[in-house]
């Protein structure tokens, strides 16, 4: 077997470029989603059913949708209903954050729920208003509860914007594949992604079990 690791540091920029790329995405996924999914948890909370109902349609739908065949999705279908082109980029940023918003949204529901009544009702009680009581008694707690599951689905969703390769987005998997097909070097540079793809996975890795120790509610 003839070798040639070369092509990995003659293609360092490239990998570079789909790496940072790869980060931009998860970022901008759970920049959108967090609030995305405090907003879905709050609508399946409300006393109004029509946006119960919705909310909760919503969630089931794309909690319970092969992420990549959202991707397809997204990409191929919505054009044709909607007769909206977006780029390679923004689509597979839509895809994931419909996905990811309907997980943190259990994630935030579950963290809510997990909150004793009486203290709800203690605040009531002293004047404030049920807006106050969510803002100032509720969510705080309820922030510090899910940071840790929050923390792990950054891990996850590093890894999964690979998915979004598959229409041309040119994060790091998409990039490494590229080079791959051109150079013919496939042992190298699947060897190189799966290198790069550790090397930052791993101190987020860390920083997750960190994050867990001290931000972790025992009862």
């Amino acid at each position: 077997m003839n070798l040639d690791w070369s092509i990995v540091w003659s293609s360092r920029w490239l990998l570079l470029e789909g790496a940072a790329l790869t980060v931009l995405l998860t970022a901008l996924t759970m920049l959108i989603s967090v609030p995305g999914g405090i907003l879905l948890a709050l609508m399946r909370g409300s006393r109004f059913k029509p946006v119960s109902l919705f909310a909760t349609g919503f969630v089931e739908l794309f909690r319970n949708l092969p992420l990549l065949l959202l991707v397809y999705w997204a990409f191929y279908v919505m054009p044709v209903l909607t007769g909206l082109a977006l780029s390679p980029f923004v689509t597979g940023l839509t895809a994931l954050c419909l996905n990811v918003s309907a997980y943190n949204s259990e994630t935030f529901r579950s963290g809510i729920a997990s909150i004793r009544k009486g203290q709800g009702e203690a605040g009531l009680a002293l004047g404030m208003s049920r807006a106050q009581v969510f803002g100032e008694i509720i969510l705080p707690q309820a922030w510090r509860r899910v940071l840790p599951v929050l923390a792990s689905t950054w891990v996850s969703l590093f890894k999964d914007t690979s998915l979004v390769s598959v229409i041309a987005v040119g994060e790091l998997a998409h990039t490494a594949m590229q080079i791959r097909s051109q150079s013919f070097r496939v042992l190298e540079m699947l060897t190189a992604m799966a290198a790069i793809y550790w090397l930052m996975g791993y101190p987020q890795a860390k920083l997750v079990d960190w994050i867990h120790r001290k931000y972790g509610v025992r009862e």
